[in-house]
């Protein structure tokens, strides 16, 4: 049977915030996540559901299918918002579930989640990682992982969240090439999540190269896009940290695809780069001014894709 890799799917996983907030745990290396008027947590849960609300409003409107599931109280899960980190969904019809860095986060896994996108599609098997924070190793899913699905390449920036070794095993499981490397913002900070710092389109690339300091592993990162004919849309270290590189490409129901963003990330782009995203796809963008403040994520990780067969 003939597989087509694609780049973007029309299905999309969210969960609906019930405890959202700062989060000590995760704010440790995560250095877009700001404290400040973090003790006011009813208002930040409300305006957090109201982005969340209006996101999901914009994303439907356009055609794309969200498939939302509700966040649960017990046990408080401040991050649910973020399901790319602990979930992934793949064509042949596997799930994998990964280990996640911050204690509180592995609460995140759902089992009843499988149930609910199980009444659409076709779950075969799931491959679980989480084993591996026993011995605290991390792979934090399409956070760690950036894929270039049609090539079979995964771009993955070394982090205390992306552990070198379970990199290796996880592109041998799955049969895809690493191309692995270093990043680190304007501070010398290493970067989180490879997803802050680079968005992969089917014919193009957001990316903020600056963060990638030795030039070696530079050089490999443009090489590997040049053999692949993605066109390279540069960002830079001020734009990423308003959530520029924090963007996903998707399609509707008619095929149309859609670079999606918050809207602090549009707002930060310049009338040339957002001509270079336009010529390969339209962009989307919503508010998440208070998610992103205070979770330190922003668009990209809060859409988990969904590349699962349909039921016929």
């Amino acid at each position: 049977m003939l597989i087509i890799r694609k780049q973007t799917t029309a299905n999309l996983l969210m969960i609906r915030p019930v405890a959202f907030g700062f989060n000590p745990q995760t704010a440790a290396d995560n250095a877009f996540q700001q404290s400040e008027g973090a003790e006011n947590t009813e208002a930040i849960q409300a305006e957090a559901v109201a982005e969340f609300d209006t996101f999901v409003k914009k994303l439907r409107e356009v055609g794309i299918n969200v498939i939302v599931v509700e966040d649960t109280s017990d046990p408080v899960t401040p991050d649910a918002v973020f399901p790319n980190n602990w979930i992934s969904f793949h064509g042949n019809g596997t799930v994998v579930t990964y280990p996640m860095y911050a204690p509180i986060r592995r609460h995140e896994r759902r089992g009843d989640v499988f149930n609910v996108l199980a009444k659409d599609f076709d779950i075969k098997n799931h491959v679980d990682f989480s084993g591996n924070e026993s011995q605290e190793r991390f792979l934090e899913g399409t956070g760690s992982l950036v894929f270039d699905r049609i090539n079979r390449l995964a771009y993955a920036c070394l982090s205390p969240r992306t552990d070198e070794d379970l990199l290796e095993e996880f592109c041998e499981w799955a049969d895809y090439e690493k191309v692995q490397f270093h990043a680190v913002d304007g501070n010398g900070q290493a970067i989180y999540h490879t997803n802050v710092m680079m968005a992969m389109g089917d014919d193009f690339v957001v990316i903020c190269m600056d963060t990638i300091r030795d030039e070696q592993e530079k050089a490999q990162v443009e090489y590997y896009f040049r053999e692949t004919e993605k066109a390279i849309i540069e960002i830079s270290l001020e734009q990423m940290n308003h959530f520029a590189g924090n963007m996903l490409q998707v399609e509707n129901q008619a095929g149309t695809t859609y670079l999606v963003m918050s809207e602090q990330a549009f707002k930060s782009l310049n009338t040339g780069q957002i001509l270079q995203i336009e010529r390969h796809t339209n962009i989307l963008h919503s508010p998440l001014y208070t998610i992103e403040k205070y979770g330190g994520g922003s668009a990209r990780c809060m859409l988990a894709e969904v590349f699962l067969p349909k039921k016929l």
